[in-house]
């Protein structure tokens, strides 16, 4: 079976148009989205570039040579702006347009524009780069787990690849002298390739926006606006999968103490700064498996997986005694301290067993004297 390349790159252009006009509905619902205007825009120009090649020998060489093959290495230079923008980095946009711009200044150089061996060569390398460059990108943000991003990966390196593989193939079989250049079979898969890659790109890339959509949402429901810690929510949920999962857990309470006192000297301005203070010392010395979350108002509980009675101890009179260090120099006169529960989970016991524990904990050290770390079973051998 044969295909005509002219045909095929009439539906490459159609089909690339259609993908970018649904990159651009997409960003009209989501206006702050830079990332869904520069794909549309690249599949956009794209288009236009191949239906510019599309037309060779039909209108001029500057148009259907020259020009379209300088607006389709812009649309590969936008793609890989959008990436880096969805990657949440600047999207370099003269970076994007050097291939173009570098074609159009070779193609004023007679010699290169009459050796169509040379355009091959230098407009697959740029397109090979870009692919290339996007592929890197999508890879080096792979922290941020989304399901779509190794196959977005795949789909722009395999792109890359058969550019790549072009560059060989048109050294070790340049294209025959006095034939159109639509007539090469190079063309046709070319064509067979765009289509592909518009197709698959438009699926994957819109994946990757959605699923980055719902995994900010899940996120925001299970943060404190505030602090940045789980929510009592959140929390309760992870500390209930974590005693399943460990034996050895500690649950730490904290009350800060006089809170109420620093909102109405300082304001809640201050108080609210207090509280992210504390949370964000909080972080920083507990261990990366911990779970912090905020129950309300200035209560915080902590989860230690795996951690004997003396490490938990350890954590909890190193959080107080820095947190009692807190100064701000604007504010002499502001002093903070916390108080601290701790149990020790136990074989069979409920996370909300552990919670009244470790509140019983709480309530004895702040009727202690504040500023201090209570255990549950010294508190309960106290009370018999």
């Amino acid at each position: 079976m044969q295909l005509d390349p002219a045909t095929l790159l009439v539906v490459s252009a159609a089909t690339t148009f259609l993908v970018g006009v649904l990159f651009m509905a997409s960003w009209r619902q989501a206006p702050g989205s830079r990332t869904l205007a520069l794909w549309g825009t690249a599949h956009l120009v794209g288009a236009a570039g191949s239906a510019g090649l599309a037309l060779r020998n039909q209108i001029p060489d500057l148009i259907s040579v020259g020009l379209a093959n300088a607006v389709v290495l812009a649309a590969y230079g936008l793609i890989w702006s959008g990436v880096r923008t969805f990657e949440h980095r600047e999207p370099r946009t003269g970076v994007a347009m050097a291939g173009a711009l570098g074609w159009c200044v070779l193609c004023l150089i007679p010699a290169f524009y009459a050796a169509i061996e040379a355009r091959i060569l230098y407009a697959s390398a740029v397109a090979a780069l870009y692919c290339g460059a996007a592929t890197a990108e999508i890879w080096r943000g792979r922290a941020e787990q989304l399901a779509s991003r190794i196959a977005a990966a795949t789909i722009l390196g395999l792109h890359s690849a058969f550019y790549v593989v072009r560059i060989p193939a048109t050294v070790m079989a340049p294209p025959q002298p006095g034939l159109s250049p639509l007539a090469s079979p190079w063309v046709a898969i070319l064509c067979f390739v765009t289509l592909m890659f518009s197709i698959a790109s438009a699926f994957t890339f819109m994946a990757l926006v959605k699923e980055r959509a719902e995994r900010e949402q899940r996120i925001a429901a299970s943060t404190d606006a505030l602090t940045g810690v789980r929510n009592r929510r959140s929390f309760t949920r992870a500390a209930e999968r974590a005693m399943a999962e460990y034996p050895d857990v500690a649950l730490l309470l904290f009350d800060l103490d006089r809170f109420k006192a620093v909102n109405d000297r300082y304001g809640h301005g201050v108080g609210d700064a207090v509280l992210m203070g504390f949370c964000a010392m909080a972080t920083s010395l507990l261990p990366k498996e911990a779970l912090l979350g905020r129950l309300g108002g200035e209560e915080f509980a902590c989860l230690l997986p795996d951690v004997s009675p003396a490490e938990a101890l350890g954590r909890a009179e190193e959080l107080r005694r820095t947190f009692a260090q807190l100064h701000v120099p604007e504010l002499p006169g502001l002093s903070v301290s916390v108080s601290i529960g701790i149990a020790q989970a136990r074989p069979g016991v409920a996370f909300d067993a552990l919670m009244q524990r470790a509140d019983a904990a709480l309530y004895a050290a702040k009727e202690g004297g504040r500023d201090r770390v209570a255990v549950a079973e010294s508190v309960a051998v106290r009370a018999a």
